[in-house]
């Protein structure tokens, strides 16, 4: 797992295959307005069944995940003044986390498949994003 910070502020966290751990392991802090987690279980392990309680949450600011299923991407990533910050690659069986600042992406191969994950509900891109 590798960080990407600006200014002592997290801007992105890469996971790749080799930091899920046996069990149930979350890469995001409980403040983190998007939280991240993995299963890692052996056949006939039976996880309890729960239903979430209505919780008031205030939510300011969109965070997302992005987890490539097949292919590959470079996220380009930016701080909160939309400055340059670095560059990663993320490939098949990885995922990242974007906290703050900018980002954007480039697919690298051909049938790329990725799945995103934001909070939610979505105001829109007018309301949501200003574009760098």
């Amino acid at each position: 797992m590798k960080d990407f910070v600006s200014d002592g502020v997290i801007i992105g966290r890469h996971i790749k295959g080799a930091d899920l751990k046996s069990g149930l392991s979350f890469f995001t802090e409980e403040s983190d307005y998007l939280q991240l987690g993995s299963w890692r279980y052996d056949k006939g392990r039976k996880l309890s069944a729960h239903i979430h309680n209505y919780v008031k949450r205030e939510i300011n600011r969109t965070q997302e995940c992005i987890v490539v299923m097949a292919g590959s991407i470079k996220v380009i990533m930016y701080d909160e003044g939309g400055e340059f910050l670095e560059e990663v690659r993320v490939n098949s069986g990885e995922a990242m986390v974007l906290f703050s600042g900018g980002h954007g992406y480039e697919i690298l191969d051909n049938d790329t498949i990725v799945f995103e994950i934001k909070n939610g509900p979505y105001p829109g891109a007018e309301k949501d994003r200003r574009r760098i």
